[in-house]
């Protein structure tokens, strides 16, 4: 589903193979016009969590996504749902990939999965690609790009689509604040002092009432790619966790993703190297917000929250994966030190609660 210009594919990882004979079988009869070649399959090396895969027959390909090895969270990693989101986006957020289709026969990969279009393009992780200088006005325009295109997602009017049918905008970010609790419980291996005072605070502080607009939910860098001469978003990915909700919380994603050059090593090496958001050029924090403002017209003066909850967010997805490696369900070394970046998150994300 990421590419950066056909390096971001490897050979599949040991234990994560799919049947190639059984998914040729099922590719050929759901979908016509196939060349004749055999299929041929890679995966992607990005992404902690959903497993991603590129197919490809001769000159046709496409993109396969089924949820992680072994046990998962209730409601996570739900195929058939993404399904339904990106098939009602896609016509309306052109970055959105064309859904091809959803099958729940566990037969063909050991899972629900669904298919998709391939993008090509240019995704900005951690590093630029050697064919791209990172001159500031690159980083700046990557980031307004960024802004722009959150905007226009939140302008969408989701009475138009069927997503109000498997959302519940109502009271959302109190149930999120509440959600996102009762899951941290539930994946909690250490004891972290801090996370009972950020638990506490965010319970308080859940606005009561708020806008209802089409959030992607996990809006990032590396969620998005563009053309290589990154002047436009042609892809955005990872639609799971998209709803019909509180649009500052989409926001306050963004940013808890957003890292820049002045902070702290804890937050920056988190994931053993930082974002290139850290780049000259790159908008900060507070100039995302500033720019978003003027897009969206919305009121962001109570943006700390959002940033507060984002950063604990992001610390239960990861506690929830590292819970996994925890419990031998998934052997997956790169998630061996998700621990100390679930803490350093959960005392980063009080600092801020109580910074303003």
């Amino acid at each position: 589903m990421r590419q950066k210009m056909g390096e971001d594919t490897i050979p599949v990882r040991q234990g994560e193979e799919l049947d190639v004979t059984t998914l040729e079988w099922f590719l050929r009869k759901n979908i016509d016009g196939l060349p004749y070649e055999r299929l041929e399959i890679r995966q992607f090396s990005a992404g902690h969590s959903n497993l991603t895969y590129q197919l490809q027959i001769g000159d046709w390909e496409a993109v396969l996504r089924r949820p992680p090895l072994g046990p998962v969270a209730p409601k996570a990693h739900d195929m058939e749902r993404e399904h339904k989101i990106i098939s009602e986006i896609h016509s309306l957020f052109s970055p959105a990939p064309n859904p091809i289709l959803f099958s729940d026969d566990l037969s063909v990969v050991g899972s629900p999965f669904q298919i998709m279009e391939r993008k090509h393009g240019v995704v900005l992780d951690t590093s630029f690609p050697e064919s791209i200088n990172p001159t500031e006005e690159n980083c700046r325009r990557v980031s307004e790009i960024m802004v722009d295109r959150l905007a226009e997602l939140h302008s969408i009017d989701y009475r138009k689509t069927k997503l109000g049918e498997i959302s519940k905008p109502e009271g959302f970010m109190e149930r999120q604040v509440h959600g996102w609790i009762g899951r941290y419980e539930r994946a909690k291996t250490d004891d972290i002092k801090e996370a009972d005072i950020l638990t506490e605070w965010l319970a308080k502080h859940s606005p009561k009432k708020h806008e209802a607009a089409i959030i992607h939910y996990d809006y990032k860098l590396n969620n998005a790619m563009f053309n290589p001469e990154l002047t436009e978003m042609v892809g955005l990915f990872d639609w799971e966790m998209t709803t019909v909700g509180d649009p500052l919380a989409d926001l306050g994603v963004a940013l808890g993703y957003w890292l820049q050059a002045d902070d702290p090593d804890m937050l920056k090496k988190g994931f053993s190297k930082p974002s290139v958001t850290v780049y000259p050029g790159f908008l900060s924090r507070n100039e995302f917000v500033e720019r978003y403002a003027r897009k969206s017209g919305r009121d962001v003066t109570n943006i700390n929250f959002y940033l507060t909850f984002a950063y604990f967010k992001l610390a239960v997805i990861l506690q929830q994966i590292y819970y996994r490696y925890k419990k031998g369900q998934t052997n997956d070394t790169r998630f061996a030190n998700f621990d100390e970046t679930v803490r350093n998150l959960i005392m980063y994300g009080t600092h801020v609660a109580f910074s303003k």
